[in-house]
C-alpha cells in the first residue's frame, strides 16, 4: 500500500503541473490579440481585382496537349496582376498537403517557374510593413513556422522589429502566410496547451502519443486514488455521524 500512496502522490504532481500549463495557456488564448497571434501585423488583407482579356486566354485543350503529364485538375489563378493556369498533377485534399504543380502563363502558354525574384515580388505585394527584404531562402518541409506544410516554400525574411517572414509555395506561387515573433510565441503556447510537440513525427494531432500516455497516467492516478480510499475505509478512517 505504501507503493500505491507514493505513486499516487507523484502522479498528482505531474498532473498538477500540466493542469497549470493548461490554465495558463488557456488564459493567454482569451487575452491575446488574435490578429497579432496569426502573424498578420504587416499583412495586406485586400486583394486587388485584375481585368482579364478573355480573348487572349489560351484554350485549355492547347495547354493540356502541350503538357503531357497527367493533370488531376486545372484552374485559373492570378499572380502579380497576371493570369495563369495552375495544373495540379496530384490533387490532394488541401493545399498544404503535397501537391505537384505546373504554372503556365494563360496568355502565352509558357511555363513559369516560381523563382526567387517572383517569390519576393509576391511576398512584397502582401507586405505593408516599413522594412526591406533581408534574405530569401528556399526551405523544405518541415517548416517550423508552418509545420503542416508538406511542400517546398520560399521564405522571404524582412528586416523589421517583428522578424516577419512571408512564405510562398514554390510550386504554385500561393501565399502560404505571414509569420513573425508574435505568431511564433503563440505557436509555442499552442504546443504547450495541446501537448503537440511532434513526438514520433506526429504534428497537429489531438491523438498523439504524448496525450495517450498522459491519459494513461491520469487513469492510473484515479485507480491508485480509489485503491487508497478503499484501504482507508477498511481501516475505519471514514466515519459518518
Amino acid at each position: 500500500m505504501k507503493l500505491i500512496r507514493v505513486l499516487h502522490k507523484w502522479l498528482s504532481v505531474v498532473i498538477a503541473l500540466q493542469l497549470l500549463i493548461w490554465l495558463g495557456s488557456g488564459l493567454f488564448f482569451n487575452l491575446m490579440d488574435h490578429n497579432k497571434a496569426r502573424g498578420n501585423a504587416h499583412k495586406v488583407s485586400a486583394k486587388k481585382e485584375i481585368s482579364i482579356n478573355r480573348h487572349r486566354l489560351v484554350e485549355l485543350n492547347t495547354i493540356l496537349a502541350q503538357y503531357k503529364k497527367p493533370v488531376a485538375s486545372i484552374k485559373q489563378i492570378e499572380l502579380l496582376g497576371q493570369p495563369y493556369y495552375l495544373l495540379n498533377h496530384t490533387q490532394n485534399l488541401y493545399p498544404h498537403f503535397y501537391n505537384e504543380y505546373t504554372l503556365v502563363n494563360a496568355y502565352t502558354a509558357e511555363k513559369r517557374v516560381v523563382d526567387v525574384v517572383m517569390a519576393q515580388a509576391i511576398a512584397n505585394a502582401s507586405y505593408k510593413g516599413p522594412a526591406d527584404v533581408r534574405t530569401v531562402i528556399k526551405v523544405s518541409p518541415p517548416v517550423s513556422d508552418f509545420l503542416k506544410e508538406q511542400n517546398t516554400l520560399w521564405q522571404v525574411n524582412y528586416n523589421d522589429g517583428l522578424n516577419t517572414s512571408v512564405y510562398i509555395d514554390a510550386g504554385s506561387g500561393r501565399l502560404v502566410g505571414h509569420s513573425n515573433d508574435d505568431k511564433r510565441f503563440a505557436d509555442l503556447i499552442f504546443k504547450l496547451h495541446f501537448m503537440d510537440y511532434g513526438i514520433g513525427g506526429e504534428l497537429g494531432s489531438f491523438n498523439n502519443g504524448l496525450i495517450i500516455f498522459f491519459a494513461l497516467i491520469t487513469l492510473l492516478f484515479c485507480v491508485t486514488g480509489v485503491i487508497w480510499i478503499v484501504d482507508l475505509a477498511k481501516k475505519g478512517r471514514y466515519r459518518f455521524n
